[in-house]
Formats: structure tokens, C-alpha cells, sequence
């Protein structure tokens, strides 16, 4: 195992009616600004227990953060901050609400002139203003780690940022929320935690073995229970197991002591900016390309993630490994996610070099667990994937 540190300061609150914990978590005197989405919690009562626990606070709201969070919405946002002296933030919604409200987070408190330099430059948020978080959607982890995407439709970008001030101080995981969320919602909640353990554990062999059962558990767990959940999302056995799994699935835990890939998620996310594809589907259409075009490298955890995971046993280490693939893109389709991006879009053509151009230009020359994988490299993977 590599050396490491970990530190993850977030209180989290889990299980039936623990949104009415909301006012014993806020300081009473603070001056808080509401966040969510589209307004699907106004719909499914979400809303209601949310403004019912913070009765005797002093909130105001904005609403609207769009599915892959816009820096331009989000500014408006970080006027109200400023205009109405806001001291703490609540996030009440899915990752994306969550990401914009960190990002709120960090620029409220940022001094520099533009804080789309907090993404441009990576500049490293050591301390944000303080924020909680409502978890409505299982899928990205957000509501349990320092880390933020965020995109700008003028410049088509999509960029992250991070730092140990933009862990929540709380976040609430009722899973009854589960109940109310649209399938294609759901799949790509379980798609998006899947791939997120694939980044972190689909490198190469290190000997972390307690680390390796995490992340294998997480994954089949998620496969246990995905068909329940899609079924009947009212199943609350299910809905708390694919809860938890999506927020131990992005907590930091299952990184530690490991090399990790995150090529699948620079490349994902270039497809979100360029197209508007769900996050969670571009995933599915980059990672079969990425373990086939890096088979040699990958080859041995592939392995242990079939016989493990998938409890294939027959044939070499080669087959048990390209096996491991197709179980991958079988188990999407069986969500209802394609995984080539002509599925998507017919405007496909150009795109693998659009990407690689970005790329050199942000001067990422080596992505992966090796630092390896060139622009070039991600040209010719975006192009197995169309």
C-alpha cells in the first residue's frame, strides 16, 4: 500500500425522518441560503420538511441550478450571498446542487477578481463558507467530499476543483427521497457510483487488500441491488444500501493506500460540456473504450474484478479480464445506459480530436495511474467509443 492521510470531517445523518434534524445541525444564528434545483422538491414534500425544520431561521432561496451546474446561474447566486450578508449554505438537492453550493462555497470567500480562476487555475479552497447538504439524489458522493465540477456553456468547459474547506458539515441521507426519483435518474445515480469505484480501484495490483474488498463490495452491491431499486423504488431496504453505496463509493475511503485513474471522468466530462450528455452516461461510454485501448496495463485488476465481482473463473487471465469488460457494458444496458456516443449524438465526428486539443492545451499531458495516457492516446479511446 502507498502511504496516506485521511481526514473526513463530515457528520452524516442517516435514515427515515431525519430532514427534522435540520435545526440542530444550522447555528441559530445564522443567516442561511437555501439552494436546490429545478423544483422537484416542491413536488415530492422534500421541500415542506426542509422550510418545516428551519421554521425559527432566518432563510432565503434560490432555486434553478441546472443539471450540470452553471457557473453563470451560480453567479447570481454569489450576488444574493453578497447582497443579503449570507453566513451559511444549505444544499438541498442532487450532486449537482451540491457542487454549485460548494462553489458558492469557496467564491463567497474568495478575494481575487474572477472566481472562474478558482477552476481555471485550480486554486485549492482551504476554507469555504460553511455549508450542509440534503441529499435527494444518490449518485455522486458529493454529499460526503471536497471536491466540485463545474461548467460554463459560453466556453463549453467543464472543470473541477477541491481543497479541505468544502467538505459539508453535515449532510442528511433520508432514503425515502428514493421514492420520488425517475428511473433514468436512478440509473444513472448507479451507473455514476460504479464508475466512480472503478477509477479508484481499476489500476494495477498494490497489495491493498482490505482496500480492494471495499471497493469490490460497493460494486456488488450496487448490482444486488439495482434491478430492486429500478423495480420498486419504494423498496427501502434497497433504496438505504444504493444510498450508502453511492456516498462510500466517492468518500475518500476507498482511494487511500491506491493508485487511481480518473481518465474515464477528464473525458466524461468533456462530452457533458460539448454535448449536454447525462454525466453518468458519458462514463459508460468512455470506460469500455479506456480498459480495452489500456488491456495491458489493466489487465490484472481486471482479472480479480471478474473472478471477485462477477465470479468468472473459467479460462487465462486474458479472458477472465476482456470477460470482466463485457460484464461492464452488459451491466449498463441492463440500466438502460448506451455506451457508444453515436447513441447520443450524430455530430460525433471531430470530437475525439477536439478533446485531445483541450487537453494539450490545459497542458494535461499524462492522465491515468501511470501519467501515461498522452492527448494522442485520448484521441484514439474517445474514437473506439464512438
Amino acid at each position: 500500500m502507498n502511504n496516506f492521510e485521511f481526514i473526513n470531517p463530515t457528520k452524516i445523518i442517516f435514515g427515515k425522518n431525519s430532514i427534522e434534524k435540520l435545526n440542530t445541525e444550522i447555528p441559530m444564528n445564522a443567516k442561511v441560503l437555501l439552494l436546490y434545483g429545478g423544483g422537484s422538491i416542491k413536488k415530492n414534500g422534500i421541500y415542506n420538511q426542509v422550510k418545516t425544520a428551519l421554521a425559527n431561521m432566518d432563510v432565503v432561496e434560490f432555486g434553478g441550478i441546472p443539471a450540470n451546474p452553471e457557473y453563470a446561474v451560480l453567479m447570481k447566486a454569489l450576488k444574493i450571498i453578497k447582497d443579503e450578508k449570507i453566513t451559511y449554505l444549505l444544499a438541498v438537492g442532487g450532486g449537482s446542487v451540491i457542487d454549485g453550493t460548494k462553489f458558492l462555497s469557496s467564491a463567497a470567500l474568495y478575494e481575487g477578481n474572477s472566481p472562474w480562476d478558482i477552476l481555471s487555475k485550480s486554486i485549492r479552497t482551504e476554507k469555504g463558507m460553511p455549508f450542509g447538504t440534503v441529499l435527494t439524489l444518490p449518485a455522486t458522493g458529493s454529499e460526503m467530499n471536497s471536491g466540485a465540477v463545474i461548467t460554463r456553456e459560453e466556453t463549453q468547459e467543464k472543470l473541477a476543483m477541491g481543497g479541505p474547506g468544502l467538505f459539508p458539515q453535515f449532510s442528511i441521507l433520508d432514503p425515502e427521497v428514493i421514492k420520488s426519483i425517475p428511473e433514468r435518474q436512478l440509473a444513472n445515480g448507479i451507473t455514476d457510483a460504479f464508475t466512480h469505484v472503478l477509477e479508484q480501484y481499476m489500476t494495477y495490483p498494490i497489495d491493498a487488500l482490505l482496500q480492494d474488498r471495499f471497493a469490490e463490495s460497493i460494486m456488488q452491491t450496487l448490482i444486488e441491488v439495482a434491478p430492486k431499486i429500478l423495480k420498486d423504488p419504494t423498496d427501502y431496504k434497497a433504496a438505504s444500501n444504493f444510498m450508502w453505496s453511492c456516498t462510500m463509493a466517492l468518500n475518500g475511503l476507498i482511494q487511500k493506500g491506491v493508485p487511481t485513474d480518473w481518465a474515464v471522468h477528464a473525458m466524461g466530462h468533456e462530452l457533458t460540456a460539448l454535448f449536454g450528455i447525462d454525466h453518468a452516461r458519458t462514463l459508460a461510454v468512455i470506460a469500455p473504450s479506456h480498459y480495452k485501448f489500456n488491456f495491458e496495463a489493466k489487465k490484472e485488476k481486471l482479472a480479480q474484478y471478474a473472478e471477485r465481482v462477477w465470479n468468472i473463473t473459467e479460462g487465462t487471465l486474458d479472458d477472465k479480464a476482456h470477460a470482466a469488460i463485457e460484464k461492464t457494458v452488459a451491466f449498463f444496458h441492463e440500466l438502460g445506459i448506451d455506451t457508444k456516443l453515436s447513441d447520443y449524438t450524430k455530430d460525433y465526428e471531430g470530437t475525439a480530436e477536439e478533446i485531445s486539443k483541450r487537453f494539450t492545451n490545459r497542458g494535461w499531458l499524462g492522465l491515468g495511474e501511470h501519467q501515461s495516457l498522452s492527448p494522442d492516446k485520448v484521441e484514439k479511446i474517445v474514437k473506439m467509443a464512438y
